[in-house]
């Protein structure tokens, strides 16, 4: 009786070795190109963060540069600090003092009027009308329209003015937009920055520490103590 004949060579020891009855077959995988993103908000903050890195109001560098405020103004000079201290106009035309302003918005939470008043200075830099309409899109996206992702604090006639604009926009476009921001902080922001421990401690000469991030505190109500009894033992 004849031995039957295995399907696997290794297995069968009356057949060949030299002689193969199988081959393995790697199977070959189409490597599919990576379909493009659906434009959205991300692409929005790609735009804006380009906007802000072409400003040559920052001479070439990001606000957004992660570090403290210490590292920021570590060489600052106390005569500096002071001359921050004149005018807002001056604090925002020294680029270490509008680095130490941002720094010290972003820990009040509202880096977005700084940012804007950036943004809106670029934009009246461009050179060609080419340019306005894209750069205005991603202002007005970004920082006017309702529910921006960093809306900015506007009175009613201004944002209808400014949105209105916004089908032929010029230079002058944001203007009204900017004016208002920029008081805002010189009122309200600027007056806390002259007071905060990292400015006060460049005036002494002193590096500045970190600013501590300020969070809103919770009131107590009645209704949080109900059903709640004293405990006479701590008497």
């Amino acid at each position: 009786m004849e031995s039957p004949l295995l399907l696997f060579p290794q297995l069968n020891i009356s057949a060949s070795k030299e002689k193969p009855y199988y081959k393995v077959m790697k199977p070959t995988v189409k490597e599919e190109p990576h379909k493009a993103s659906k434009p959205g908000a991300k692409q929005k903050r790609n735009r804006l963060s380009l906007l802000l890195q072409k400003s040559e109001f920052h001479e070439g560098e990001h606000l957004g540069k992660p570090g403290s405020l210490a590292k920021a103004a570590s060489s600052v000079s106390p005569e500096e600090a002071v001359k921050w201290g004149e005018s807002f106009d001056k604090l925002l035309s020294e680029k270490a003092g509008l680095d130490a302003f941002t720094k010290f918005l972003k820990t009040e939470f509202s880096e977005e009027n700084i940012e804007f008043w950036i943004a809106c200075e670029d934009y009246k830099r461009s050179k060609t009308s080419h340019e306005l309409l894209p750069k205005a899109k991603t202002i007005y996206e970004t920082f006017i329209q309702k529910d921006a992702p960093k809306e900015v604090n506007l009175d009613f006639q201004t944002k209808e003015a400014t949105s209105q604009s916004m089908e032929h926009p010029i230079l002058t476009t944001f203007d009204a937009a900017q004016n208002t921001v920029y008081r805002l902080m010189e009122q309200d922001s600027y007056p806390r920055f002259l007071r905060s421990d990292p400015y006060l401690s460049l005036l002494k000469g002193r590096t500045p520490t970190r600013p501590a991030l300020r969070r809103r505190s919770r009131s107590f109500t009645v209704n949080d103590f109900k059903g709640v009894r004293p405990d006479f033992t701590v008497w």
